[in-house]
């Protein structure tokens, strides 16, 4: 009997199929672009940071991208942040985690044997059997092996396992998509703070050069050759202008806090590196991935295909919920009274039994769970459909951000030329009193605010590159640096 047992085993487990949608790759969509418009160089200025900017369509992107900026200080950091930063020990521990359970659904594939040993002492009322003055107190010893299979043979197992491979899959996109928004978060708030020390430094040469009117203005009034409103009129001005510096320190202060928490730091041991605009290099040429590799590259858009490809399967495994199911035990063992006789000679016991289990009513719960397994499987087409029409939208809107800012810096350069230029000549023209000081309090101001500006502009060709690389997927293809487990 046990071989034809197994012979029906072997049968359903060679004849067996996966039910379910068979998971396919998503195609690349073949008319995506970025922009409507072939791209071209941007616009370039003679100021720091103004290089043009060249788009090498269908470049590769390097795993370590932001060295294009040739920053010894942005790679120290980079380097401290990936060593200590905690959501990406938090990423690579998911990563273990998920690999597991892999392995533990892998499991069904193979039967379960157990081992197990009983002790018991009885009584035993001899009424049960039609012997009422028969009272007989024993023991009993039980050792048994047993031995359940469950063969795999609408490939219920089988889509578990997909579904399972599908969630690792995903947590290893989740891992490499931790790994380029930290690299991505600590460029831009290297810019930032190189930012904050330009506006910093911009604010405090405009409140020297106040200071030297206020000066001015006081020794004319000593001499009576100006009214007390005048000066009263400046020292509002250079108020006014101090007044804007705290709140710059204040952002520079809170980027420092920032990249403190990036490099796994508590804000009293922030990094030694500090960053200025003139420390930093343009990158000149930029590699743009073609479109039809852009949905390979993006970590998003391979978590998303993870996700469609764990709805697909586990619509195969509540289709399988609703098919037999043919379960198969075995037990083999030893009776005896006495421990030390376990083994002796006939005191073996076995069972084998197999049997076949096909669900009939569960109140519609079989039949709602495939339904729903299937309108989940709608949703992650969708979701994957949105993610990568964001992906495309990331790389236009870096692209576009690109083209805007080198015409802006080149737009900002003129100004605060003018601007400068204009104030010199407006305070030449006051010492010899050829002009007003309400002109000469309007070309301060102009100035102020050209300069800030140019600040501003300079420090966005920079964020905006990054975000072009981290549009792009960062290149976490070619690194090296971080392990996936």
């Amino acid at each position: 009997m046990s071989r034809h047992l197994l012979a029906v085993a072997a049968a359903l487990v060679l004849t067996s199929c996966a039910v379910g949608p068979d998971f396919k790759k998503p195609a690349a969509p073949a008319d995506a672009g970025y922009t409507p418009e072939k791209l071209t160089e941007t616009a370039a200025t003679n100021i720091a940071g103004g290089a043009a900017q060249h788009f090498n369509v269908g470049e590769d992107i390097p795993g370590e991208w932001w060295s294009l900026f040739h920053s010894p200080a942005l790679n120290a950091l980079v380097v401290d942040a990936l060593a200590h930063n905690p959501d990406l020990t938090a990423a690579q521990a998911s990563l273990r985690q998920a690999h597991e359970d892999t392995l533990a659904t892998e499991g069904g594939f193979f039967p379960t044997v157990n081992a197990a040993f009983t002790h018991e002492r009885e009584k035993f009322n001899g009424v049960t059997v039609g012997a009422p003055n028969e009272h007989v107190i024993f023991s009993l010893n039980t050792a048994q092996v047993s031995v359940g299979y469950s063969p795999d043979v609408f490939g219920g197992v089988r889509r578990q396992v997909e579904a399972s491979e599908a969630v690792e899959s995903f947590q290893r996109f989740q891992l490499e998509a931790a790994y380029l928004t930290l690299t991505s978060n600590v460029v831009a708030a290297a810019v930032d703070e190189a930012r904050s020390r330009a506006q910093i430094a911009a604010t405090e040469d405009i409140i020297k050069a106040d200071s030297d009117v206020l000066d001015l203005l006081n020794h004319q009034f000593a001499l009576g050759a100006i009214a007390r409103s005048t000066v009263l009129q400046q020292t509002a001005t250079l108020a006014q202008v101090e007044a804007t510096l705290p709140p710059l320190q204040k952002e520079l202060a809170q980027e420092r806090d920032r990249i403190a928490d990036l490099a796994g730091r508590f804000p009293n041991h922030t990094p030694s590196q500090t960053f200025e605009l003139d420390s930093l290099t343009l990158p000149e040429a930029l590699p743009v991935s073609l479109p039809s590799r852009l949905v390979e590259q993006r970590p998003d858009v391979q978590a998303a295909e993870a996700t469609l490809h764990e709805a697909s399967a586990e619509v195969g495994i509540a289709t399988a919920n609703l098919l037999p199911q043919f379960p198969i035990t075995a037990d083999i063992g030893t009776d005896a009274a006495t421990i030390g006789g376990l083994f002796a000679s006939g005191t073996g016991v076995w069972a084998l039994a197999a049997g076949v289990t096909q669900p009939l009513f569960h109140g519609g719960t079989l039949l709602h769970e495939k339904r729903a397994a299937e309108a989940g499987y709608d949703a992650a087409v969708a979701q994957y459909r949105s993610t990568v029409l964001a992906a495309f939208q990331n790389v236009a809107d870096a692209l576009h951000a690109l083209q805007s800012d080198a015409t802006t810096l080149q737009a900002s350069e003129a100004s605060e030329r003018a601007a400068a230029e204009s104030l010199a000549l407006a305070q030449d023209q006051y010492k010899l009193g050829a002009v007003s000081y309400i002109e000469l309090l309007n070309a301060e101001t102009t100035y102020h605010q050209a300069r800030v500006i140019l600040v501003r502009a300079q420090a966005d060709r920079y964020s905006d590159t990054a975000a072009l690389f981290q549009a792009l997927g960062g290149g976490w293809w070619n690194r090296t640096d971080v392990a996936q487990n």
